[in-house]
This record gives C-alpha cells, sequence and structure tokens, in this order.
C-alpha cells in the first residue's frame, strides 16, 4: 500500500458524519458503562469513529482499511432516550498513514461531546492475518 495507490486524495478538511437515535440498548446503563438511563459514552464513542471512517472510506486504496488507534474523548452532556444524536469527524492532518481527526457530537439541544482521534491505514488482510494468528498459538 502506498499513499499514491489512493483513488482520491485524502486531505485536511475532509469531513465525515454519523447519526443514531438514543435506543434502550444504547444507554449507560445497558451498556455496563453506568446505572443511569441516557447515552453511554461507549455509544458515543462507536458514532464518533464512524463519522471518522466515513469522511475518509472512499479515499482509501483497495485491500486498505483504517483502525482507531487513539482517542481524547470529553463527553460533556447528557441525552435520553429517544432523542438523536450526530456526528461530524473533520480530518485534521495526513502524516503518511497516520490520520488525525477533530470530532463534535451533538443532540438536538447542545454539543455532548468532542474529541481528537488517531486512525492509521492498514492493509486489511495483513492486519487481520496477524490478529488471526494469535488464536493458532
Amino acid at each position: 500500500m502506498t499513499i499514491s495507490d489512493r483513488s482520491e486524495p485524502l486531505t485536511p478538511g475532509l469531513e465525515g458524519h454519523a447519526e443514531t437515535v438514543v435506543s434502550p440498548a444504547l444507554t449507560a446503563a445497558a451498556l455496563g458503562s453506568g446505572t443511569a438511563d441516557v447515552y453511554a459514552t461507549p455509544a458515543m464513542v462507536a458514532l464518533m469513529e464512524a463519522a471518522a471512517v466515513a469522511a475518509i472510506e472512499r479515499h482509501l486504496a483497495p485491500g486498505d482499511t483504517s483502525v482507531g488507534i487513539h482517542l481524547d474523548v470529553a463527553h460533556k452532556a447528557a441525552t435520553p432516550p429517544g432523542s438523536t444524536v450526530r456526528a461530524k469527524a473533520t480530518l485534521l492532518a495526513v502524516e503518511g498513514r497516520k490520520l488525525t481527526f477533530a470530532i463534535e457530537a451533538h443532540d438536538t439541544t447542545e454539543q455532548i461531546g468532542e474529541a481528537r482521534h488517531t486512525r492509521v491505514i492498514v492493509d486489511q488482510g495483513r492486519f487481520e492475518a496477524k490478529a488471526k494468528a494469535k488464536t493458532a498459538s
């Protein structure tokens, strides 16, 4: 995999979006991250990562994928079940295979979270083979 193998260049400013409705399965109580009946931080993190993936997926070379390697996140406000949550990821920097994003999450009332997220582009086949090799030992 080389950076030049991509059909479209990865450039700062690319944006991706993801959206969900807070279901009972996405609450802190359901996911085990607390006992409150509100949108869980792990669910917000997954939505944020989905927005980052959406920003870049069409720009990756065939056979490549990206994996998250770091996330610095703040969950700033509670959101009740039934509410819609939207995340927007903006690609800030491209350093070889390393991609850095700024991400915001909002419910219908306010910003509920923000994050800095780092992803790395990998060859999906090699990456998965290395992971599967752990079970062969």
